[in-house]
């Protein structure tokens, strides 16, 4: 009986690291969970990559649905809870982010669509304002709530109530996947069309 638990305990041991490493993707060194909980779903990735500026890796960004989506289309209209988590890789100031949040919003949403996330654009920049900068390893993220609306949290932590406009939610995410999005390569890895490499990207 002994020998048959140290087997088993052996075997698990040797199993384990396995399953573990099976349980997240790394990009870029930050590792991300291959499903997320979300309210009362589980989501899984739908995507990961680095987005780029020049040569240099910004910050690492991974995609969350509850079914897997490949066009713009398809991400927004997917039912039920949807992630963005973003990793910086890099120290940034966070009133320039929000400024190529704003102006990325701005190049990709229709002009009506834009007018009805203005109310949500501001909270968005009472949120960024609040913090001189973003340290590497700090991390947002973006969430759709059915019914709720969009609710960002930082490091963790939800900020603020939850911004109903879906038109704020829809032109948001146009910023990474939108025709003028911020990095084509990005979206092309957010819409899982480019394989993540282990302990890195694909997209160099």
């Amino acid at each position: 009986m002994r020998r048959t638990l140290a087997l088993a305990a052996l075997a698990a041991a040797l199993t384990w690291p396995l399953a573990s490493v099976a349980q997240t993707t790394d990009i870029a060194g930050v590792k991300f969970a291959n499903s997320v909980q979300v309210g009362n779903a589980r989501l899984q990735m739908n995507g990961a990559g680095v987005r780029y500026k020049l040569v240099f890796k910004v910050y690492a960004a991974a995609l969350y649905l509850g079914e897997k989506a490949t066009t713009t289309e398809a991400v927004l209209a997917a039912p039920g809870p949807h992630r963005l988590q973003i990793v910086m890789l890099r120290e940034i100031d966070a009133n320039e982010l929000d400024k190529l949040f704003t102006r990325g919003m701005e190049q990709n949403a229709p002009r009506e669509e834009f007018s009805k996330s203005i109310a949500g654009i501001l909270r968005m920049s009472d949120i960024f304002s609040s913090r001189k900068k973003l340290q590497a390893g700090e991390s947002f993220a973006i969430e759709w709530l059915p019914g709720t609306g969009t609710v960002i949290s930082v490091n963790g932590k939800s900020e603020g109530a939850p911004i109903k406009e879906p038109e704020f939610y829809s032109a948001l995410m146009k910023i990474w996947l939108g025709k003028s999005r911020a990095d084509a390569q990005l979206k092309e890895a957010l819409l899982g069309k480019a394989p993540a490499t282990p302990g890195g990207s694909s997209y160099n």
